[in-house]
């Protein structure tokens, strides 16, 4: 009866923590009793068929796990789950087959089929963890399987599982390694990996498994060094060390020609004479002068500079790596930038300041100057451990010169009062190093030394007289006053009496013979035991009988050897052969797995294996470089910089016309770059202008219809686009991508509405007909010159629509201001502009308001999106103090409310602009709609594609950002265009009216390229539309914003099907 209670707790604490708790009698048998019952009911909720019971079953495992708790008698139950369908347990089992994967091997091979059919599983999550428990199994028999499974991986699409993959393999590698050559194709491929995900995890599979293929380095050494600032800090800290053995084979040492003589006499004044001193100055300015000038590798520098902003990291291991690397391969004038880095660290925890301090104990040996402005950050307190306060003392010791010994002396001082006897013994042989190091304070340091005999302590005293014989040893004849008076201290010396004796005879032996006898007689008689040992044993030894032994003749090299003075030196001066941040120079021994650093080369290797081949598609094309050519004078006072085929003439031509054609283009598209480098060898060539001519007759023709909102524009609106060419003209940049309304160029690549086309066809046919001459000439003429012709009145619009007034309100305040000219930013895209209801005129009591998201750039503030707000009055009354109060916005979110409408008369309608940051999010933008009577709560939620603004982009440069937006930042769908969105036209009207994007020149004839930035952050967005046989077509959406990316594949979807 008495075991019932405890069972009955015991299963009442499993199914509370997953663990039992016994029960507290001693007679209830629970702490003998076998417990057959444990874990009962997780394994009855694993076996059930509901996912939410497992689900409670596995967190709660994995919470025992968390804590220490031994949960591998479960292992059967969770092993069935792997197969389950809901990703939430399934990603669980797999933490928990992690975790015991290696100890129930048996059990984890039955399941083996279950983890290849995780590899193909579409989460990448599943796939990386099936990975990771395939390499757990530390059974030779499937070494084939992880082999393929890694190569599999190491292809993957998501850089997770090919990071993973680069983990699998070590263990591979340490299971067989036989598999080594294979492994390395798998790593030289995963090396040329161009994500920051990866690269820490296949330098450190390099380290583990070929450190000694420096080839494959070669041509991903570049990539690594751009790389490492956006690398997590663990794969930083092994880049690093391995660049680190990496460039000391590869490059020069850069100290070679700048040797600082003062710099090291004054570390062999620590340790070697003057005279010596004085040859090695002499023979080291006779290398100097041999040597020749030297010249730091490009690739060397690139390193440097590159490591140097992780001083800052907020990781100790990643500033102690950069702090090692700039030790081992930086001029001795640039070390100087790691010594703030690595005080910084001191106010760390205890265990990183002592790693740091063995660190800065080595350095500041050779490079004491370093450390010199930060002596008091090694100062000892009172709470730090005594391996800190040792260290520190080291420091403190190596960095003591004839300037601030005065100031490390009185600190001393305070020390020796310390409580701390292991402490006070160390300081006193910092003085004693001191007294060796710095001449001029020997004798005040022996004198205190010698005051410290009369002590209590006997750990103080015995410390002192040790540190006074080494003293006394370097110079005995200038201190025989302080020899006497320790000579009175000790109370015994009969010891040293015997030892005189022995080396009286042996050195004189017949004068000497009867003195020894009779010291030795009085000694074999006296009381202490001591004396009595000694005698007889130096009796044996020198005085040789037929029983005396073998060591005999060797007593002379027992008693009369040499004995050089002691060198009181740090126990560090050595240790920089390890390299420092290394287990290996935290012990001062050689650890398992350590790698030598190795020397510098004395010629340098070739440097070119470091090249990389570009691709093709990224090169500068000829028509590119003729381009720079023309910009030449924007950059350049001299107008006689342009190209040899190019006459000065010329010049102003061309700048004007860039200039123009900058600030009424748009979207500047490659079409816009021929026909501005056709008009240039027009000018020189009249055959070649009429052929410019016909074929951008035929472009206008077909995009006569393309003309972008606003194309029609009021005079003064000319006037100010006027004034922004003639500003664009002064900068290069702006102008040559400059935001504007109107452009010719636009109608190639964008749609509008047809009032918009109409007045665009009008410019352009008057453009054309102007003969060239007209058109291009030394004086600057400027597109938008009033003289030359005039843009046709705005057409009427009724004034209900939405659309209308905000065009309207977007035309009256539109300047060209340097601001406005971003050069990157595009002006809004053409497409219907899609109206929403914020508030019904039932909500609303008489009171509509409705909104659209205009495409243009909210004045106040580049980061937010501008709304168009339309309210209207349905009311017979007027509406008074119409404003926006109490946004309450989410975190990060803004609102710019819109100016107080004073007054809205019955039957009106008032436009009106607000700002929104959406922090590129869709969640809805709450706030308070009042009047002076009433209040309404709305919501403003926008679509992902209005999110963004349009950019200028060319192909190559679309080709390159797409390259870097790969894996989990692509997203591709596969879908089938209806028989109405076949044409070109309509394919681009649906992406655009979908969203806020710019249309990006493509070669291909069946593909559509579109590209804009969040409006927020301004992470690149890069859509692909590849029309496929038929009415098949697949779209691509590359953008770091996976959200954005995912949710803007749907809408565009949805918008094709329409």
């Amino acid at each position: 009866m008495a075991a019932s209670p405890a069972y009955g707790e015991e299963k009442g604490g499993s199914s509370s923590l997953g663990e039992p708790e016994y029960g507290h009698d001693p007679a209830s048998g629970g702490i003998f009793s076998s417990d057959y019952k444990r874990h009962d009911d997780l394994k009855e909720m694993l076996d059930s068929n509901k996912d939410s019971l497992k689900l409670e079953a596995m967190k709660r495992i994995v919470a025992m796990i968390a804590r220490g708790k031994n949960a591998s008698d479960l292992f059967p139950a969770v092993v069935k789950n792997v197969a389950c369908k809901n990703i939430e347990v399934k990603k669980l089992v797999y933490v928990y087959l992690v975790r015991y994967a290696e100890e129930q091997q048996d059990l984890a091979l039955l399941s083996i089929s279950t983890f290849q059919r995780g590899l193909k599983d579409p989460n990448q999550l599943i796939r990386a963890s099936a990975l990771r428990v395939l390499s757990s199994i530390r059974v030779p028999i499937i070494v084939p399987i992880m082999m393929l499974a890694i190569k599999e991986a190491a292809s993957d699409m998501s850089p997770y599982v090919r990071k993973t993959a680069a983990h699998a393999i070590p263990k591979l590698y340490s299971l067989d390694s036989d598999q080594k050559d294979q492994l390395i194709e798998v790593i030289e491929k995963l090396l040329a990996d161009k994500t920051t995900l990866v690269a820490g995890s296949v330098v450190m599979a390099f380290e583990e498994v070929c450190p000694e293929r420096i080839d494959l380095i070669h041509k991903n050494y570049r990539k690594l060094c751009n790389l490492l600032i956006d690398v997590e800090e663990w794969g930083q800290v092994v880049i690093i060390n391995m660049l680190t053995r990496y460039a000391r084979t590869q490059f020069l040492s850069p100290n070679q020609n700048q040797e600082s003589l003062l710099e090291e006499s004054v570390e062999k004044a620590f340790y070697g004479s003057e005279e010596e001193d004085a040859k090695d100055a002499k023979a080291e300015a006779a290398s100097l002068a041999k040597r020749k000038p030297y010249i730091m590798d490009p690739d060397h520098r690139l390193l440097l500079r590159n490591t140097k902003p992780l001083l800052q990291s907020r990781n100790a291991a990643v500033v102690m790596a950069v702090a090692q690397l700039y030790f081992h391969l930086a001029p001795k004038a640039e070390v100087g930038v790691i010594a703030k880095a690595l005080v910084r660290l001191l106010r760390s925890h205890s265990e990183v300041q002592y790693v740091v301090l063995q660190n800065v104990a080595t350095m500041s040996i050779k490079r004491r100057g370093m450390f010199e402005p930060y002596l008091k950050s090694f100062y000892i307190r009172s709470t730090d451990p005594t391996q800190i306060k040792i260290l520190k003392l080291e420091v403190l010791t190596n960095l003591a010169n004839e300037t601030n010994i005065s100031t490390i002396l009185r600190e001393f001082q305070t020390y020796i009062r310390s409580m701390d006897k292991d402490f006070v013994a160390a300081t006193i042989q910092a003085i004693g190093r001191c007294a060796t190091n710095i001449g001029k304070v020997r004798d005040t340091c022996l004198n205190g030394l010698v005051q410290l005999l009369s002590n209590r302590d006997e750990l103080v005293v015995a410390e002192s007289v040790v540190v006074i014989k080494k003293l006394l040893q370097m110079q005995p004849a200038q201190h025989s006053e302080i020899i006497k008076h320790m000579a009175k201290l000790t109370d015994n010396i009969q010891l040293q009496v015997i030892n005189l004796a022995a080396k009286l005879y042996l050195t004189n032996s017949k004068q000497s013979k009867l003195l020894t006898q009779y010291v030795l007689n009085l000694a074999k008689y006296d009381q202490n035991y001591d004396i009595r040992d000694r005698a007889r044993f130096i009796r044996q030894l020198i005085v040789p009988t037929e029983k005396s032994g073998a060591l005999n003749k060797y007593a002379k090299k027992l008693f009369l050897a040499q004995k050089p003075a002691p060198i009181l030196e740090s126990s560090f001066k050595d240790r920089d052969h390890f390299q420092l941040g290394s287990l290996s120079h935290l012990l001062n021994a050689k650890a398992v797995g350590y790698q030598e650093l190795p020397d510098w080369p004395d010629e340098a290797p070739d440097p070119s294996v470091r090249n990389v081949e570009v691709p093709e598609w990224t090169k500068c094309t000829s028509r590119e470089k003729r381009k720079e050519k023309v910009e030449k004078p924007f950059y350049s006072d001299s107008e006689g910089e342009s190209g040899p085929t190019e006459s000065a003439d010329s010049e102003p031509e061309s700048v004007s016309k860039e200039s123009g054609s900058s600030s009424s283009s748009g979207s500047s598209s490659s079409g816009s770059e021929e026909e501005e480098e056709e008009e240039e060898e027009g000018s020189e060539e009249q055959s070649e202008d009429k052929e410019e001519e016909e074929k951008r007759t035929k472009r206008k023709k077909e995009g006569s219809r393309k003309a972008a909102p606003g194309s029609t524009g009021s005079p003064s609106e000319e006037e100010e686009e006027e004034e922004g060419v003639k500003k664009a003209k002064k900068k290069a940049l702006q102008g040559k991508k400059s935001c504007a309304e109107t452009s010719s160029e636009e109608a190639s690549t964008s749609e509008s509405s047809s009032s918009g086309s109409d007045s665009g066809s009008e410019v352009e046919a008057k453009w054309r007909k102007m003969p060239p001459s007209s058109r291009a000439g030394p004086k600057e003429i400027s597109l938008l010159d009033l003289d030359d012709f005039t843009l046709a009145p705005p057409q009427p619009v009724p004034s209900s629509s939405i659309v209308s007034t905000s065009l309207v309100t977007d035309l009256e305040g539109l300047t060209l201001t340097d601001t406005s000219l971003a050069p990157a930013l595009l002006s809004p895209a053409f497409g219907t502009v899609r109206t929403y209801e914020l508030l019904h005129r039932m909500a609303g009591e008489g009171l509509s308001v409705e909104y659209c998201f205009s495409r243009q750039p909210f004045p106040g503030d580049p980061h937010m999106v501008a709304v168009q707000i339309q309210i209207s009055n349905n009311t017979d009354a007027e509406v008074k103090s119409l404003r926006v109060s109490e946004p309450k916005p989410l975190s990060g979110m803004r609102i710019q409310e819109f100016p107080e409408i004073e007054c809205l008369a019955p039957g009106d309608t008032a436009s009106v602009v607000m700002g929104i940051d959406f922090c590129d999010s869709t969640q809805a933008a709450n706030f308070q709609l009042r009047t002076q009577t009433r209040h309404f709560y709305v919501s403003i939620q926008p679509p992902v594609g209005e999110l963004m603004a349009p950019v200028f982009m060319s192909e190559n440069e679309f080709k390159k950002e797409q390259g870097k937006l790969t894996g989990m930042s692509e997203i591709t769908e596969k879908l089938t265009l209806p028989e109405k969105c076949q044409s070109d036209h309509t394919i681009v009207q649906q992406v655009t009216s979908a969203a806020n994007v710019g249309r990006v020149p493509c070669g291909a004839d069946n593909e559509y390229r579109f590209a804009a930035k969040t409006v927020t952050s301004g992470s690149l967005v890069l859509i692909t539309l590849e029309r496929r046989e038929g009415t098949a077509a697949q779209l691509t959406v590359n953008s770091e914003k996976m959200v954005i990316g995912t949710m803007l594949v749907k809408d565009i979807i949805q918008a094709l099907a329409q």
